[in-house]
């Protein structure tokens, strides 16, 4: 599907996802826990696997990432994800030498396509999902700049007449978390958490730095 893992599309603290494309023709994004050149079980968290799989496995919203499939090889393991042609957003915030910049029409509807999506998270299911980790890097974009929300390896879920889930340890990015995620003794954490990320994403696409903005 791979082609032997020759195109890789970016990595992370999880593992690297490379470009892939399955006999139907259809490209996907193969995203692999751990080091694809190595049975290493030392780097795969089967906790974080199962967690993403069960999360958005279960959700189907045009602005949340589409699971085409996974992959439980004996220490192998991988989710197949729609292929988003035009990356993350981080790439157009952070602009490169190699990347066009957003007209602030485009930032507007990405911003409300990301918007939706997470409302979807919070409140269009039987179960709140919350994501813990929404940031520029984790809004993948495709052929027509659409946002699609991905990454729910640190997602949470909520039953829906609850307001809050108690957290023991803190989860997300610096620059993006809520405060409440960074107290030693964390208790209950609401969706306001995903909120507050959002805000920071907002002003990293007007400009802002936001863990300068959040410094201040």
């Amino acid at each position: 599907m791979t082609r032997n893992f020759r195109e890789k599309l970016g990595e992370g603290g999880f593992g690297s996802v490379y470009k892939g494309k399955l006999r139907s023709g259809h490209y996907v994004a193969v995203k692999l826990l751990g080091n694809a050149d190595k049975n290493d079980k030392d780097v795969i968290n089967d906790k974080d696997f199962i967690n993403e799989i069960g999360t958005i496995g279960r959700i189907h919203h045009v602005n949340v990432v589409q699971l085409v499939g996974y992959c439980a090889e004996r220490s192998k393991r991988a989710l197949i994800l729609d292929f988003m042609p035009n990356g993350s957003l981080d790439k157009y915030i952070f602009k490169s030498k190699n990347t066009s910049s957003l007209d602030w029409d485009m930032k507007f509807k990405i911003a409300i396509g990301a918007a939706r999506g997470i409302e979807y998270l919070h409140s269009g299911y039987d179960i709140k999902i919350l994501h813990f980790d929404i940031k520029p890097q984790n809004i993948l974009l495709d052929d027509m700049f659409v946002p699609k929300i991905t990454d729910f390896g640190l997602a949470k879920l909520c039953s829906i007449d609850k307001d809050a889930v108690t957290m023991t340890a803190a989860r997300g990015t610096i620059g993006y978390v809520a405060p409440e995620l960074n107290y030693i003794s964390i208790g209950p954490v609401s969706h306001k958490a995903d909120v507050y990320s959002f805000g920071m994403l907002l002003l990293e696409m007007a400009g802002v730095n936001s863990v300068e903005a959040k410094q201040r």
